[in-house]
């Protein structure tokens, strides 16, 4: 009976002590290693044994439940270590019918594994407790049931809660990061041996992520056989994703011949299913952040050379403007050495074994703490921004690429734009020819380039002029609306004379090449937000253009009926009236270009120049890649805020009062019609409309109580100096309030 119940203890039934799923009809089975778990012990003693008393029965299966829960651990630890189960040397019918009839394979988990290790150590222990109280009751006559109980007590408060861990692993099917969860969870207990137990399993399952982590914040590798890791690789990111899908279809076409952009951008992402809810999600971010920077430091492209990367670096500490990358403009022959950067260089092993280090320490600590956890991210992270931060704004000049594409997408070249227009005025007529028209730009926008720039401008050749998107319906030339303009369109559709489209030209883009590694920095989204930005600013420049060259042309024509008035007397009463006709629309011309005039004064140097300031001191200011990428982001988002871009009503507005301007001054040259006449005064009572509202909405208090307060309250002060906005405004939308004086519009 002794033995009977020792080897039960360890799993083993006999005649005495039998399990209720092998005694099946009489007839014994060994259970498979494959056999689902059950609900409740099922070790008990054989009913027809008459000798053993009620009591002693009761105490027998009580203690035998523990070889139950011993068995179950054991075969679940078997399977999760992929060992043989080896129980006897027949195989049972159940084992054959098990191995035939099994419908699904369970899926492999290194995590799993790493839980049934902590579970085998328990085991053991609590063998060398059977084998202890084995010999005890063999050398001393003890009482056995007291022995047992007394020896394998502490075993009652690990083994259940064990068991009903794995059945709930199993149920449903938990591995991976939310195994490392339920651990973290079944931790906070009030019993400490249990919480100690629980403790080591949580370790072992540490074991397994530390060893990840360390392949992929050392190595940039990521180890995850079978998607266990909360860092995963992308995949179906159509499908997942809501990415519009012409950014897709650039990210492809820039990065068809480099993997490390590819994985940067599409590669990666934090798996939530798997992250454990004591890891952040911002500290998930940045391991997923440090992972992919040391991918890009140890796998640089091969396609890229760096002239005189390592010793021609000059570095000037006013604009901090960084000399030595040039891309595919070759510098001097003479001068310039060509290195071909490694992994090495761009990240030294000795930072790598300092990030191996750190991890390490965390891998040997007993228990998991949160804040050295966070500490030490950080501190990974921190070096692996700053070494990206090394190879993207001191080796590749991102400064210099700033400050170029400050100058074409912000319009900060302004002689060359001015130069473009005026070449490109006359095409710009025309409604705009869906085969040709890219090819005809092309043609003012290389005479501006060979007169206002100059052969140093290593960045212009990177800029390229394009024209998508142009159908042709009829004789109508319309351009589907960009993203620039996805608010909407203008409210008020007027006629344009001569079938012409004004708005054909409105889709004029430029495109900026952006070499490896600039592509991390410069990614499509921000690409398409310049892009935005600068459609914005060409029209508004275009407008601009536009009334001085009408104001121009009134003033020629003025001249030569003076001329002609001298030596035509009959013709002279017909000038003078025609001039005398049109003298109101050059009133509302003067109005057209003061708002069009002190809009874009706001935008170049209220906005643009004091946003960039801003950006060079953050530049200057930093040493960190992710710092940087948010201080441009909240660059470019000021700039699209501070110019009205983001709200639907204004930029509705801006864009009808533009159109207003450009129909004018086409109209204007019509001067001997006198339904050119009746136009004219159609498109002023409807800019007046417009320009009041603009300055109602952009007063209200919604927008002057946010970040543009600022600087919209100078470009409102400069509108409306002489109160005049304010008085047209109160009578155009009948509002009753007291005129303001100019001491009141000053405050």
């Amino acid at each position: 009976m002794l033995h009977e119940l020792l080897l039960a203890l360890l799993g083993y039934t006999g005649d005495l002590i039998i399990d209720d799923r092998e005694y099946q009809e009489s007839l014994r089975v060994n259970l498979s290693p494959d056999a689902p778990l059950s609900d409740e012990p099922t070790f008990k003693l054989a009913p027809d044994l008459s000798f053993i008393q009620p009591s002693d029965r009761e105490v027998i299966e009580r203690v035998i439940t523990l070889g139950f829960y011993y068995r179950e651990l054991e075969r679940f630890a078997a399977k999760s270590r992929n060992l043989s189960w080896i129980r006897s040397s027949n195989e049972s019918p159940l084992s054959r019918a098990t191995e035939i009839f099994k419908g699904k394979k369970v899926k492999p988990s290194v995590y799993r594994r790493a839980l049934s290790n902590g579970i085998v150590e328990v085991l053991s222990v609590y063998r060398s407790a059977v084998l202890h109280i084995e010999q005890i009751l063999l050398s001393d006559s003890l009482p056995v049931l007291a022995t047992v109980t007394q020896g394998l007590n502490k075993f009652f408060v690990l083994l259940p809660p064990l068991y009903e861990l794995i059945l709930e692993i199993e149920r449903n099917h938990i591995y991976g990061g939310r195994l490392l969860n339920l651990l973290h969870k079944r931790c906070h207990c009030g019993v400490p041996e249990l919480q100690t137990c629980i403790q080591r399993l949580l370790w072992h399952g540490h074991q397994v992520m530390y060893n990840q982590l360390t392949s992929w914040m050392v190595y940039g590798i990521l180890h995850d056989q079978y998607g266990e890791f909360f860092v995963s690789r992308q995949e179906d990111s159509d499908s997942e994703h809501d990415s519009p899908p012409n950014t897709l279809e650039k990210l492809a076409r820039m990065s068809t011949n480099d993997v490390s952009l590819t994985d940067w951008h599409l590669g990666f992402h934090i798996s939530l299913d798997m992250l454990p809810e004591y890891v952040p999600i911002n500290i998930a971010e940045s391991i997923l952040f440090a992972g992919k920077a040391i991918r890009v430091l140890r796998n640089p492209s091969p396609s890229v050379q760096f002239h005189g990367a390592s010793s021609h670096q000059s570095i000037q500490k006013g604009s901090q403007r960084v000399q030595g990358f040039t891309g595919r403009i070759s510098l001097q022959k003479d001068s310039s050495v060509e290195t071909m950067l490694t992994g090495e260089e761009l990240l030294p092993q000795a930072e790598a074994d300092k990030i191996e280090v750190m991890l390490q320490e965390l891998k040997e600590s007993s228990e998991f703490h949160k804040r050295s956890f966070e500490t030490a991210v950080g501190s990974i992270k921190a070096i692996a921004a700053n070494h990206l931060w090394q190879l993207v704004v001191v080796r590749a000049d991102l400064n210099g690429h700033l400050k170029a594409l400050k100058d074409y997408f912000l319009l900060a070249k302004g002689d060359f734009f001015q130069s473009f227009l005026e070449e490109s005025r006359m095409l710009m007529r025309l409604p705009p020819r869906q085969s040709t028209a890219e090819a005809d730009l092309m043609v003012p926008f290389q005479l501006a380039s060979i007169k206002t720039i100059a052969d140093e401008d290593k960045y212009f050749s990177r800029v390229s002029l394009r024209m998508p998107g142009v159908t042709v319906k009829s004789s109508h030339v319309e351009l589907p609306k960009t993203k620039a303009y996805s608010d909407g369109d203008s409210g008020v559709q007027l006629d344009t004379s001569a079938g012409m489209s004004i708005d054909g030209w409105d889709g004029i883009a430029l495109e900026y090449s952006v070499d490896w590694p600039l592509q991390l920095f410069f990614t499509p989204e921000v690409l398409s937000k310049y892009l935005r930005i600068f459609q914005y600013l060409l029209r508004l420049k275009r407008t601009q253009m536009e009334l001085e060259k009408s104001w121009a042309s009134a003033m020629h024509q003025d001249h030569s009926d003076f001329a002609k008035r001298r030596s035509d007397s009959i013709n002279s009463s017909i000038s003078q009236q025609r001039r005398q006709r049109f003298r109101p629309m050059w009133r509302v011309r003067e109005h057209m270009a003061f708002l069009i005039r002190n809009l874009q004064f706001y935008i170049q140097v209220d906005v643009i120049e004091s946003q960039w300031n801003v950006l060079q001191s953050h530049i200057r200011n930093s040493r960190d890649f992710t710092e940087l990428v948010g201080f441009h982001q909240e660059y470019l988002s000021a700039l699209i805020s501070q110019s009205f871009l983001d709200i639907g009503s204004v930029s509705r507005i801006l864009d009808g009062i533009m159109r207003l301007c450009l129909q004018f001054c086409w109209k204007i040259e019509n001067q001997e019609s006198k339904d050119s006449t009746a136009g004219l005064e159609h498109i002023a009572e409807e800019f007046n409309k417009k320009s009041n509202s603009l300055y109602t909405i952009l007063r209200s208090s919604r927008i002057a109580g946010s970040q543009r307060a600022p600087f919209l309250r100078r470009f409102l002060l400069r509108l409306n100096f002489n109160s005049f906005f304010e008085t047209t405004a109160r009578g155009v939308l009948n509002v009753v309030r007291p005129r303001p004086t100019l001491a009141s519009a000053m405050i």
